[in-house]
Formats: structure tokens, sequence, C-alpha cells
């Protein structure tokens, strides 16, 4: 079990058993409540055992966005920029839904942001409590393979 706090080991606990690892699922749960660090910190234990496997970068670029997202909380703007950049080069290289994930609209997601960052020069925080994006995966119902 990773090192993250009670709160955190409560949401993978409560996801253990599931179509997807416990650790791929609170990564989104924390990242829509905005614990972009947990989010982070809960995916990279998935990740560090599976890095040279197939969705290794898959889940590094997500790491990544979730790192971006923890710059912008500290107002630190040119790294987040940076670790954006990173995140859409490990992603673009999946199909546009993998792992249940609408990896385009993510890429989208990504794109705006950096948009918002550079559009004022990273002089202006673009993140507020308001506009704080949320991920979510697809169901069964609603995942396309094409």
């Amino acid at each position: 079990m990773g090192q993250y706090n009670a709160a955190v080991t409560a949401i993978v606990e409560r996801l253990r058993g599931r179509e997807f690892a416990a650790q791929y699922l609170a990564f989104f749960e924390c990242f829509n409540q905005g614990l972009y660090f947990e989010a982070h910190d809960v995916l990279e234990e998935l990740w560090l055992p599976r890095r040279a496997e197939p969705n290794g970068l898959f889940y590094k670029g997500l790491i990544q966005l979730a790192g971006a997202f923890v710059h912008l909380q500290k107002n630190r703007l040119r790294p987040s920029a940076s670790l954006f950049k990173l995140a859409q080069s490990n992603l673009q290289k999946y199909p546009a839904i993998n792992e249940h994930l609408d990896v385009a609209a993510v890429l989208r997601l990504i794109e705006t942001w950096r948009h918002r960052l550079e559009t004022h020069q990273f002089a202006a925080n673009p993140l507020t409590s308001a506009n704080a994006p949320k991920l979510h995966l697809l169901t069964r119902n609603n995942v396309h393979r094409e």
C-alpha cells in the first residue's frame, strides 16, 4: 500500500475488486476532488511496477496530467505547462479510447489548459475551484471501439 493519507487509502480499499485496479479508479476519484497530488501518488503506485508494459506511458501521462494541476495549485505556471506537454506527448501514443478513458477528450483538455496558460503568457493562473476539470471513465455502454 502506498504512503498516502488515510482518506486516499480508504478510497483505494473501497475500490478493490472492480474491473480495473483500485489505484486506477482512485486516481479519477482523487483528481475529480481536486486532490491532484494524491491522484498522482496513487496512480504512481500502479505505474511503477508496470512502466515497461503496454500501458506504461498511458499511466505516466495521467500522472503528469495530475502533476500539471499540482503545479497550478501551487501557482507554478511554467512547470505546469511543461508537464501538460509531457502528458500530451505520452497520451497521444494511445487510441482515442484506452482503459475506458476517452483519451481524445483528455488531449483536448490538455490543449485547452496549455492555451489558457500561454494566452496570458504565464501571468495568470487559470485554475479556479469553479473550473477545475473532471475526468470520467466511460461505461461499457458508451465505449466505442472503431
